[in-house]
């Protein structure tokens, strides 16, 4: 997300076309991300909902009320910041909806190129939109709880919904690859080796694919952790694995990238991220795969599949006693390295 895209929300307020929510109101902020700046005078209590870890530190490290989820009702007010997935910002949306009193005031933002002209157009099917203004190569539109609220709200939600993945996993709009198992995932669950064994964790977890073929498929592994950094795909990880009864399994809201990791473990899995938004950043997946080999116990074994143009080799012949790649295509690649 842009600064641009945290101006164009709070314009509706700095321009005069809206009154800042004042002392004894409580708005409600969903999507928020970190170093907004607050319209003068806008004196509510602001309650944050930011599920990505990263974001979510940021937050309160500036001593803001930031909650992964959103909680609590009857607010005066919501601020809706959306991104590039149709489904998840119709979801926040509802989720203003349903969670602000009836006549609050709801105002959406988004960027010109992440469809927020055609998101209004589809708002105006549900709901009277009391105003729009343009700016900062995005656009700010707004309106009140409909008596018909919960109406508005369940058609949404109901719009976004996704089939069960393969008739098995549940995911939402947002999340890695939600729509259907990931191609570099699946080639690296086909290619573990039969000795996976002991105590195991699946790095950048998602919604809980590679764990679950990991707990199906290898008896010998004792125990299995997932590690996340987006909370609603941790949250789905959750029920997807929910009938493994064994290995025992742990689940960590975690920014691997900003946070160390105090487990060991026999051997790691991970697709790791490369890109944050639309910028593709291979320091990223690079300072991830640093990570997951200072949780290897000595000798303990790392298996990532990675995009091929992606320079990984280079950060393992500094860390790791030795590497070979183990399986491939023209599009990927499955590193293997042991501490």
């Amino acid at each position: 997300m842009s600064r641009e895209t945290l101006d164009t929300l709070f314009h509706p307020f700095n321009s005069g076309a809206l009154e800042a929510a004042g002392t004894g109101q409580r708005a409600l902020f969903l999507g928020a991300e970190p170093d907004f700046r607050l319209p003068e005078g806008f004196a509510a209590r602001l309650s944050l909902v930011q599920g990505f870890r990263p974001h979510f530190r940021a937050l309160q490290r500036s001593n803001l009320e930031v909650a992964p989820q959103a909680e609590g009702d009857n607010y005066d007010a919501a601020l809706v910041l959306c991104g590039r997935h149709r489904g998840e910002n119709e979801l926040r949306i509802a989720e203003a909806i349903a969670r602000t009193r009836q006549g609050g005031l709801i105002v959406v933002a988004g960027g010109k190129d992440e469809g927020i002209a055609s998101l209004r157009k589809r708002m105006a099917d549900q709901v009277a939109i009391d105003g729009h203004l343009p700016k900062y190569h995005g656009t700010a539109f707004w309106f009140r709880h409909p008596a018909d609220g919960d109406t508005a709200a369940e058609t949404l939600r109901n719009g976004a919904k996704t089939d069960l993945v393969e008739g098995r996993f549940r995911t939402a709009p947002g999340m890695f690859s939600h729509d259907r198992i990931d191609a570099g995932s699946k080639l690296l669950a086909n290619n573990l080796p039969d000795q996976l064994s002991g105590r195991v964790a699946d790095f950048c977890a998602g919604w809980g694919y590679l764990a679950s073929e990991v707990a199906l498929r290898f008896s010998k592994v004792k125990a299995l952790d997932l590690y996340e950094a987006d909370f609603a795909s941790l949250e789905a990880a959750k029920a997807n694995l929910a009938d493994v009864k064994s290995p025992p399994t742990r689940f960590f809201w975690h920014d691997l990238a900003g946070e160390p990791v105090t487990e060991r473990y026999d051997a790691i899995v991970m697709n790791p991220p490369f890109h944050t938004g639309r910028r593709a950043e291979p320091e990223l997946g690079q300072t991830i795969i640093k990570t997951a080999i200072k949780a290897l116990k000595p000798g303990g074994r790392l298996y990532l599949v990675a995009n091929r143009q992606l320079p990984y080799e280079k950060t393992l012949a500094g860390t790791v006693s030795e590497f070979a790649e183990i399986a491939g295509d023209r599009t990927f690649k499955v590193l293997v390295a042991r501490r």
